[in-house]
């Protein structure tokens, strides 16, 4: 699993792309335990920019308790995602070079299922939390 990929991953699931610590590392075990399909997903989207560092480039903040993605960070991860016609691997591109321009936002209906979903996470997270305390 790519550490970096899965950050940017994990924050532009977030509104706002901003998540307090406690969240991103639950995410990230959530995700680092589902299977080789997500390592084999992150690896190839991060050969899609080998140099890439979250942080020294600008596409992650560290703010008030947690992280936060930036524009420069969305872009980068939208390159990465994207297919070609053909659907073979882009070219490699440092990410110094992908623009910074902001995507559009995914649709309402979409965000919603986000929100949805995360609020399902944490009261299972929750009542396996109580489970397990009693």
């Amino acid at each position: 699993m790519n550490f970096q990929v899965t950050v940017l991953k994990i924050l532009v699931s977030y509104p706002g792309g901003f998540a307090v610590m406690d969240d991103i590392k639950r995410d990230m075990a959530i995700l680092a335990t589902s299977g080789r399909d997500w390592a084999d997903r992150t690896k190839r989207l991060a050969a899609r920019v080998p140099d890439l560092d979250i942080f020294s480039q600008g596409l992650v903040d560290r703010e008030s308790g947690g992280w936060k993605i930036t524009d420069k960070g969305r872009a980068v991860l939208e390159f990465m995602e994207a297919r070609t016609v053909l659907d073979q691997p882009l070219e490699v591109v440092p990410a110094e070079t992908v623009g910074a321009s902001v995507p559009p936002l995914p649709p309402l209906a979409e965000r919603a299922k986000r929100r949805r979903e995360r609020r399902e996470r944490r009261r299972e997270g929750r009542e396996r939390a109580r489970a397990t305390a009693s």
